[in-house]
């Protein structure tokens, strides 16, 4: 399901973890009905994965595994379904299981840290350990199976309830993850596992030094010898749990910034062309058309935009970068295509409120002056307005701009390390008429017209 089978719609970005609980329990429910009431046919979130250190959803322990701590615990009752599930992902939560159970035991280190019998995966001293800790393998399978199928209730609902669910995937993965440490070939790494390359962006506007991310990149010459079989089954996974997703970083596909592992900064890296196309095609072979949403924000060469359009895959658009002098700007209103994503701002931005107030005076009368209104209370809602009247066939608000909240709302800083991910709503922050207001709102700019159809494209769990 893209987003022309969604048709002209609009949608709120909120994580699990801003739910008033946290978790995806009776909140999510309710939260889905507030969508629905409200007129939004979409539910976007950031990535389910289990974090590696604090809060950030962006480095994680799988590329695969959901986040337990999301979800309610269930006793360990396995359904008549669990056989089918774990014939389908045995591929990599045996793996995740043993990673994450061998993590425990050496005190929470990088596997690059653990004895060399288990860091070189010795495969008598695997099967020794699987025979230690067979409960707690089990456990941890079963773990992820029951996330599934919780998720898998949620989703229905949300089907039922005319609510798509848009999720959120990184391009890369962290280095210490059971991805790179079971399957190091498919990785640039050294004989003795250490990454020889990382990934990051060049300096630019933003930074002197540019971003050094520190991910292993990809060993694509290995990844396409195996027909890119990895990433189908991510995608496959990924697309159990939500009818859209984000691919992060879209840019990477077309050429990725490749910076020696011994820089400490981004400066000293140099471009590398990556098959992204032939990956893309191989996709669209082994699933059909993929609902995948391309981030291509930042300074974005025609290649990458080529590389986009050829799989006619929506772009993204912040109305937050809209206000600067140049005319082809393309997250000003006008420039903004039909087939795209556009987006107050993102859950890097800060919210309306906050970015509003944090502009000089001259920049805030700027804003003013093209959103067309004299009073500053009235900046939160034009905005909305603007992005519910483009010609982007999806608009997604995060929930903070809905409720005109500032900058404590903020869900992430990049470049900093403490207080982000961290913020939740409360129920008594919607006020009652809200969604009333914003369904009458969708109906006048047309984004609450055509039903979700369930049956579309809904991609369903095979082996590949």
């Amino acid at each position: 399901m893209g987003i022309q089978t969604i048709g002209r719609a609009a949608g709120v970005l909120l994580h699990p973890t801003s739910l008033p609980s946290g978790k995806l329990d009776a909140d999510a429910y309710r939260w889905v009905d507030w969508l629905a009431d409200a007129g939004f046919k979409v539910w976007q979130m950031l990535p389910l994965g289990v974090p590696l250190a604090g809060l950030s959803p962006y480095q994680c322990a799988s590329a695969f595994a959901v986040n337990p701590g999301l979800f309610e615990e269930t006793p360990l009752n396995p359904a008549a379904s669990f056989d089918a599930w774990y014939a389908n992902q045995k591929h990599w939560v045996e793996d995740y299981a043993l990673f994450m159970v061998l993590k425990q035991q050496f005190d929470g280190k990088e596997w690059a840290a653990w004895p060399t019998e288990f860091r070189s995966r010795d495969s008598k001293t695997l099967f020794t350990a699987r025979g230690e800790h067979a409960e707690a393998l089990a456990a941890i399978i079963h773990e992820q199976y029951s996330c599934w199928l919780q998720w898998q209730a949620l989703r229905t609902y949300a089907t039922e309830r005319g609510v798509a669910l848009f999720g959120d995937m990184p391009i890369f993965v962290a280095y210490d993850s059971a991805d790179v440490w079971a399957n190091p070939q498919r990785f640039l790494l050294d004989d003795t596992g250490t990454p020889t390359l990382v990934t990051g962006v060049p300096p630019d506007y933003f930074s002197e030094t540019g971003q050094r991310w520190g991910n292993p990149h990809y060993h694509w010459e290995n990844m396409q010898a195996e027909n890119f079989q990895w990433w189908q089954q991510r995608l496959l996974y990924h697309f159990e749990f939500f009818d859209l997703v984000r691919l992060d970083h879209f840019r990477g596909l077309a050429a990725s910034w490749m910076i020696p592992a011994t820089e400490p900064t981004a400066i000293n890296g140099y471009w590398q062309a990556v098959p992204g196309d032939a990956m893309l095609a191989s996709l669209q072979a082994a699933l059909g058309n993929i609902p995948l949403v391309a981030e291509d924000l930042g300074v974005i060469t025609p290649d990458v935009t080529e590389l986009r359009d050829k799989y006619d895959l929506p772009g993204m658009s912040v109305l937050q970068f809209g206000f600067d002098h140049f005319e082809d700007n393309p997250h000003k209103p006008h420039n903004v295509r039909a087939n795209t994503v556009y987006y107050t701002g993102t859950h890097d931005n800060d919210t309306l409120q906050g970015w509003f107030t944090s502009l000089s005076e001259e920049a805030q009368q700027h804003v003013m002056q093209v959103l067309g209104i004299e009073d500053t209370s009235q900046v939160t809602d034009t905005m909305l307005d603007t992005i519910f009247a483009s010609s982007a066939l999806l608009a997604m608000i995060p929930l903070q701009d809905l409720l005109h909240l500032g900058s404590a709302a903020r869900m992430n800083t990049p470049g900093t390390v403490e207080g982000n991910w961290a913020w939740r709503f409360d129920w008594s922050d919607i006020p009652d008429t809200l969604a009333s207001q914003l369904h009458e709102k969708l109906q006048g700019h047309q984004r609450d017209e055509r039903e979700l159809d369930s049956d579309t494209t809904r991609h369903t769990s095979r082996s590949v």
